[in-house]
């Protein structure tokens, strides 16, 4: 049996305060036999509108932020996965990037967000330099070979098929899902498509309300919600099987027979 963990909250403008919550946040999922937490985008600064301060609050990898969360991987014993904004060589953009860090500490990958948020009134690239288009970082948990991408990259089927392609069969989403118009409903049928048509396991966690849709969630192979956990600050733990998987894909062999690659442009 595999337990992960997606834990919701609101990421302000205070990194320590940040740190603070998700170190709470993670003892709580470990309390619940979790050995894999999963927090949202921009975990380490967010404020309502990107600015200057954003870029203020932009640090290398091997900074504070990311240090402090791999000193929580080692002291919970758990794989840990976060949004942080890192610093790039252009002193005009940063990184949106995930990172996820073993329980010895160590980075056992990354991802910088490939599609940015230029929709809905939106311009993140104003602020973020887009990731370049790389073979994808997969790193093992517990027998599962695990992906990573970001928020908006849900609305490209291509991103999540890549990883898939990778080799990994469960996909992590850290998210600042902006509310709006039928918003939450495209989160959630966007997360569930993705798993069912790649017959994986897809974990995404939000910001909490009120700019976040909330709903952060773990979906199974056949598009079954076995965790969700609302609006509030909080976190929703799930059983994941490699077993679950094995017999998905049995029954819907979607992947071996599908007829088209993914060719980036």
């Amino acid at each position: 049996m595999s337990l992960l963990a997606v834990a919701q909250f609101v990421p302000g403008d205070d990194a320590t305060l940040n740190l603070a919550v998700m170190r709470e946040l993670a003892t709580a999922a470990v309390a619940r036999g979790a050995t894999l937490v999963v927090f949202p985008e921009y975990s380490s600064y967010f404020t309502p509108t990107m600015d200057q301060s954003w870029l203020d609050a932009a640090e290398p990898l091997d900074g504070p932020f990311v240090t402090g969360l791999a000193a929580l991987a080692v002291g919970l014993s758990i794989t840990l996965v976060a949004g942080v904004l890192e610093a790039t060589a252009d002193p005009t953009l940063l990184s949106n990037t995930v990172v996820a860090l073993s329980p010895a500490g160590s980075m056992v990958a990354s991802y910088r967000k490939l599609h940015l948020y230029d929709a809905f009134g939106q311009r993140e690239s104003d602020w973020v330099l887009a990731g370049a288009i790389d073979e994808p970082q997969v790193f093992g948990w517990e027998g599962f070979t695990v992906g990573l991408q970001t928020c908006y990259d849900l609305r490209f089927p291509e991103v999540t098929r890549r990883i898939v392609d990778a080799g990994a069969n469960l996909v992590i989403v850290p998210a600042e899902w902006v509310r709006g118009p039928l918003k939450e409903q495209h989160w959630r049928t966007l997360i569930t498509a993705r798993a069912i048509e790649n017959t994986i396991y897809l974990a995404a966690a939000d910001h909490a309300p009120p700019i976040g849709v909330g709903n952060s969630m773990v979906v199974d192979p056949m598009g079954v919600e076995l965790a969700t956990v609302g609006e509030q600050t909080a976190v929703a733990v799930a059983e994941v099987s490699l077993e679950r998987i094995a017999s998905v894909r049995q029954a819907n062999p979607a992947l071996a027979l599908r007829r088209f690659a993914v060719i980036p442009r």
